[in-house]
């Protein structure tokens, strides 16, 4: 069996876990590139759309009358009347388009990937470590308490509907499910703290290398 040192992390996370904060943290003590709200810019950028618009879209699905539209519009009768695909600019077609960078950025190496579909993007490519960053729910309430004191009522509830639509989200858009272990290296707690993990994930790291050399040793 043939180990790759690592090159890319991608970094998915429970909304409220600080999987955000973590990846940033980390990016800067690799002394790596972050692709973050970058991919957002990225994806603009192809579609020649304002990075305003693509936020709109992030973690989304394309509403459900729009995607039950869509067969009666792709249907020849009517395609005279529409854009064509590439000139239309939805979730599916942000999607595809931060998977394009995601992948060029893989090739490129030395960074970290932020969510949207990083790990199900670069499952079974070598030179990548895939990480699931996850909270207790205490402890996302009161990040979310903090960051959003005005609703803070509702924490659990808002909290639980943006993980839901991320999970929906992948599973549309990479038909992998957003949650499963197998998809991801490591399961990392926020709860252990900033140090704790960046530690984890470089000790991860040289055991990666240390095997490598062993193997071409």
């Amino acid at each position: 069996m043939t180990t790759t040192p690592v090159h890319v992390i991608t970094v998915e996370r429970e909304y409220g876990s600080r999987g955000g904060e973590f990846a940033h943290d980390l990016a800067s003590r690799l002394g790596w590139r972050l692709m973050d709200s970058e991919l957002l810019t990225a994806a603009a950028r192809k579609a020649c759309v304002p990075e305003e618009t693509a936020a709109q879209f992030d973690d989304r699905l394309d509403p459900w009358y729009y995607r039950y539209g869509k067969v009666f519009w792709q249907d020849q009768l009517y395609s005279t009347a529409t854009e064509p695909e590439d000139k239309v600019f939805n979730c599916e077609r942000m999607y595809a388009l931060i998977r394009e960078e995601i992948l060029e950025q893989a090739k490129v190496g030395n960074c970290v990937i932020v969510g949207r579909g990083g790990a199900a993007a670069l499952a079974g490519k070598p030179g990548c470590l895939h990480i699931f960053v996850y909270a207790t729910m205490a402890a996302k309430r009161d990040w979310f308490a903090r960051n959003f004191p005005d609703r803070a009522m509702h924490a659990e509830q808002e909290l639980a509907a943006h993980d839901k639509r991320r999970a929906a989200a992948i599973k549309q858009y990479y038909q992998q499910e957003w949650c499963a272990r197998g998809l991801y290296h490591m399961l990392l707690n926020s709860c252990v703290g900033m140090e704790a993990m960046i530690a984890a994930v470089q000790g991860a790291m040289s055991a990666r290398a240390a095997t490598t050399q062993c193997v071409a040793g």
